[in-house]
């Protein structure tokens, strides 16, 4: 045993806190030091507080302990802090960077202007805040914000931690609920499950039970279910076969059959489920997921039945001039998809990479650019948009900046009353388009406007609900151009051709290239090997054979999160390689975040313009203010502390977030240890995001089982049924 408790009779402790050593948010165990009264030297004491800064006043009951590591100290059995009331404390307790806008420095200014008056002043009498030297109206705003903010987190942490959950997520359920927080979780604790990323069912349950809530209540059992679909609607699915549905709501909730097809009936009477069969399968789907799919079908069916928005162009005379234009020479199939795409109102172009999309889709802009067409371009992330607009020569957007974003309603500013304004809407990498983003870009697509869809179908569906363009291609409504010609200067890539040779299920060439090469193979046998080749390679190897910099030009990328060669991991290893935090930093969520680290914004942000996939690079860490200011396409964003949940190191990154990017070396891990995720689909996308380099590490037997799977999980959605129906019949209304 470490320590031995010198009596067992418990004391109480009292005094301030001079510094928190240790605090962690999620279950709020901490380390202070105390100047107690009756001691003469600091006080170590151990225990559990929601939160906990220097400054405050705490009185603890407990027994002293001896640690043999850390001498003496007071293990706490019972915490509770107090706001501080002399004036040392009161500047402690100001300076600590818990209130975004005061460091150390404008702490001693304030009480210095407004001594033990100084809370009030910040809560009844703001304007007065201007009085102290350097404190504008802008920082006075700030301070005052940021004061109601944290006296609201504090309740919500208290709230959380009284009733056995982890608080790291106070500032998110501040952001989300506001000052009525603690009134929403205490009236309807579930609701934090459907609303708040990163708090499960099973967190809302805890908080429910304490509360008192009956196992067999009708709200959790309903609560249980919306949670089920969401759930699913995680693995990328609209809706789920009742047959799956039911048996997963029993487990997840411990009740009988009969309740949660009591419950299911309430669901589908109010209308926040709706049952629908997926051809024989009788199904259950989110609400919001299901109109979405009747949406974009509706609307694609529209305006594929409409007129052209520009008058007749002659392809005999237009496809000379743009070879001469180009200096190109069109292939047969480049001009028959040319032909086609100047004659249709929606058209979808499909291919791999080399096949020429690129230059056909140019082409296209460049002859309706000539006649004066309006043109719209727009991709599903920052760096797809990018690579657009480097490729066509015409501006690309992302779909959340075309569509522009309202933050304050969190939809968007173009819609069907407010539509955009082109004659040809372009959407490219369609693949990682979800149902909720093409149902708002249909919406927003004006009834005269044509419609080009440009995807790779043999790439991974979307990490949102639904596969879009899978469905569109398959439902037989609009026209399909399919290429698959690989094109001479593509075909000397070995990426270009191993992807390919994946694609039809053969095994690429693993042996050592002779000479230089675009594709190589690392064999390790496991995954301790696995890791160290692949840090060397990102550290080492590549940047001096390559000269590409390890951090900015070279991506791993994982089939999976989980494991010693899974993304998270990975991160760990290669953060520690490359960019070893030093004194400045911050540690949240389970990662440790620095200036110089890379980072990916894992969920969509309207505020700060940030979205799901985004890759920027930390500029700076500020414990004082408690901010972390971040650079992503050369665009400064500022994440409060609190909001770091959003963020994770991205050195790393799994195959599913790198969707619709390209980066110039992509180092693969594929071992048999991705058992479960490895499938052909799966490697054929990572292998096509790498644009000078692709290097695969791991054992041929793993490549070999990746790529024979096509099994690939089903997705249950219905958006090819509802385009499938209305292309073969004449559309009845709906009674």
């Amino acid at each position: 045993m470490k320590q031995e408790t010198h009596s067992s009779a418990s004391e109480v402790l009292a005094g301030l806190v001079e510094r928190v050593t240790f605090h962690n948010a999620d279950n709020g165990f901490c380390v202070v030091r105390i100047k107690a009264r009756g001691h003469r030297d600091l006080v170590t004491v151990v225990g559990h507080a929601a939160a906990i800064s220097p400054g405050e006043w705490i009185t603890a009951s407990g027994e002293w302990a001896n640690d043999r590591t850390h001498g003496q100290q007071f293990k706490a059995r019972f915490m509770r802090t107090s706001e501080p009331t002399s004036i040392d404390g009161i500047e402690k307790y100001l300076g600590s960077g818990m209130i975004r806008g005061i460091g150390p420095v404008y702490a001693k200014k304030m009480v210095k202007a407004f001594g033990e008056k100084v809370f009030d002043v910040i809560e009844a009498e703001p304007d007065r805040l201007r009085e102290v030297t350097g404190i504008g109206p802008v920082r006075a705003k700030r301070i005052t914000g940021a004061w109601a903010e944290q006296k609201i987190v504090r309740e919500i942490m208290v709230f959380l931690h009284s009733h056995g959950v982890g608080t790291a997520r106070a500032v998110r359920i501040f952001k989300t609920y506001g000052a009525d927080a603690v009134q929403v979780m205490t009236e309807n604790p579930y609701r934090l499950a459907r609303d708040i990323r990163g708090i499960g069912f099973k967190t809302a349950d805890a908080i429910a039970m304490k509360l008192g809530i009956e196992k067999t209540a009708m709200i959790r059992v309903r609560a249980g279910i919306s949670y089920a679909l969401t759930e699913a609607m995680d693995q990328g699915h609209c809706g789920l076969p009742i047959a799956e549905l039911e048996p997963l709501a029993v487990e997840l909730l411990e009740v009988p059959k009969e309740l949660v097809l009591t419950a299911l009936d309430l669901e589908l009477s109010e209308g926040t489920v709706v049952a629908d069969a997926v051809g024989d399968t009788a199904c259950i789907f989110l609400a919001g997921l299901y109109r979405a799919e009747q949406v974009i079908a509706e609307r694609l069916l529209c305006l594929v039945n409409g007129r052209l928005p520009w008058p007749h162009i002659d392809p005999d005379k237009a496809l000379p001039w743009i070879e001469q234009k180009t200096g190109l020479s069109l292939a047969e199939s480049q001009v028959a998809a040319i032909r086609r795409a100047l004659r249709s109102k929606v058209l979808v172009i499909t291919g791999g990479p080399g096949v020429g999309k690129t230059t056909i889709v140019n082409a296209i802009l460049r002859i309706l650019a000539a006649k004066g067409v309006k043109l719209l371009l727009c991709a599903p992330t920052g760096r797809a948009a990018k690579r657009m607009t480097e490729a066509t020569g015409f501006e690309a957007k992302t779909i959340h900046r075309l569509l522009e974003v309202d933050p304050k309603g969190g939809g968007f500013k173009r819609s069907a009353d407010h539509p955009l304004d082109c004659d040809l809407l372009v959407v490219d990498e369609t693949s990682m388009v979800d149902v909720m983003l093409m149902q708002a870009l249909m919406k927003a697509a004006p009834d005269h406007a044509a419609l080009l869809i440009v995807g790779d179908i043999d790439q991974l569906p979307s990490v949102g609900p639904g596969q879009v363009l899978a469905d569109i291609i398959t439902s037989d409504a609009v026209p399909v151009v399919r290429l698959t010609e690989v094109f001479r200067q593509a075909a000397q890539s070995r990426i270009i051709m191993s992807a390919h040779k994946i694609n039809q299920g053969v095994i690429p060439d693993l042996s050592r290239p002779e000479g230089d090469s675009d594709f190589y193979f690392v064999q390790a046998d496991d995954p301790e090997t696995a890791v160290a080749r692949i840090v060397e390679l990102v550290k080492t190897r590549i940047p001096q054979r390559f000269r590409l910099d390890p951090i900015r030009d070279i991506q791993v990328l994982c089939p999976m999160n989980r494991g010693g060669v899974g993304a998270r991991s990975l991160n760990i290893e290669l953060q520690a390689a490359l960019n070893p935090a030093g004194e400045r930093k911050v540690e949240r969520f389970g990662w440790t975040f620095a200036p110089g680290d890379k980072v990916m914004q894992i969920e969509n942000d309207y505020d700060k313009d940030v979205y799901n996939g985004d890759i920027g690079y930390i500029d700076d860490v500020d414990p004082d203010a408690g901010e972390l200011t971040a650079g992503f396409d050369g665009r400064a964003v500022t994440y409060g502390f609190g909001e770091l949940d959003t963020l994770v190191p991205a050195y790393a990154a799994t195959i599913h977030k790198s969707q619709g990017s390209e980066y110039p070396a992509v180092v693969i891990p594929v071992l048999t240890q991705h058992y479960a995720m490895l499938q052909r689909n799966l490697l054929y996308t990572g292998v096509t995001r790498g644009k000078r380099l692709v290097v695969l590490v791991g054992q041929k037997k793993a490549v070999a089982i990746a790529v024979r799977n096509v099994s690939g999980r089903r997705r249950w959605s219905k958006l090819n049924e509802w385009l499938g129906a209305a292309s073969i019949a004449p559309r009845s209304p709906i009674a």
